[in-house]
């Protein structure tokens, strides 16, 4: 009765054959690309980090995220105190550590 609203499915032929295996190699592609792209440079740079922190001692001169350089004075577990002046000293997380200098760079500067 309400056909003339809805058009009729008309069905052509049937699925193409090897369709479903090209989808599959297709996914399996996808996700190759994906794990050599993303997943595995983003691993190797957090074990990276994650040895820098952990490599972290007294008199080490570092860079933190925000860009202030100083020397390492004091280590505890989740925080460091930077001594960024003579006499100034900062509470930093360890994460926030971005790299280690090399040994004389705060005077150079």
């Amino acid at each position: 009765m309400l056909d003339f609203f809805i058009s009729p499915a008309l069905a052509e032929g049937g699925a193409p054959a090897g369709g479903g295996i090209a989808q599959i190699v297709m996914l399996v592609g996808f996700v190759l690309i994906f794990y050599f792209l993303l997943w595995r440079p983003q691993a190797k740079r957090a074990k990276q980090h994650k040895q820098l922190v952990s490599g972290l001692s007294k008199g080490d001169e570092i860079v933190i995220g925000g860009g202030m350089l100083g020397r390492v004075t004091k280590v505890g577990d989740e925080f460091l105190t930077m001594e960024i002046a003579e006499g100034t000293e900062v509470n930093v997380q360890k994460n926030a550590v971005a790299a280690v200098l090399p040994k004389g760079t705060l005077k150079s500067i």
